[in-house]
């Protein structure tokens, strides 16, 4: 996974929301399985990134070289689990933001969010590290995205 310093030029960010079509009986299976997916094909793609998972509404940043995110945003909006995907924003940056975690489980209640770090032998658990002011900048917005979901879909 690279990090900020192997980051050349700008990365490409993006922020959506989507509303999750996951039945709630199957919601944590296949969140389980959503997560440990997208953290195996995020590192191969040297993408990286967090979702924040509330009730029915999904709310992911994605950051990587803008084709790369593109790409991967076009088939979420195609994807069965999501509708009512918004994009909320998408620029170039200087630096990535979660530059050392394939994808964090990002908590909307105050809970302790989990960010996870791409290894070359695997993923694990970031032990004992806090959040950046830059990263809890993102997760704020994040948590607010969620929190202005529409309430009936």
């Amino acid at each position: 996974m690279p990090d900020a310093a192997q980051d050349t030029g700008s990365v490409f960010r993006l922020m959506y929301r989507s509303h999750s079509r996951i039945p709630a009986v199957d919601r944590k299976a296949e969140l389980g399985a959503l997560f440990t997916q997208a953290r195996s094909r995020n590192k191969a793609r040297s993408l990286s990134g967090a979702l924040l998972v509330s009730d029915d509404w999904f709310v992911q940043v994605l950051e990587g070289e803008e084709q790369t995110v593109r790409t991967l945003f076009a088939r979420i909006q195609q994807d069965p689990r999501h509708d009512s995907v918004t994009l909320l924003e998408s620029d170039p940056v200087a630096t990535r933001v979660f530059a050392r975690w394939a994808m964090a489980e990002v908590a909307d209640d105050g809970g302790a969010d989990i960010p996870l770090i791409a290894h070359a032998d695997g993923i694990s658990p970031a032990a004992g590290r806090g959040t950046t002011p830059e990263q809890d900048a993102v997760l704020d917005l994040m948590r607010s995205a969620v929190r202005s979901a529409p309430q009936a879909v």
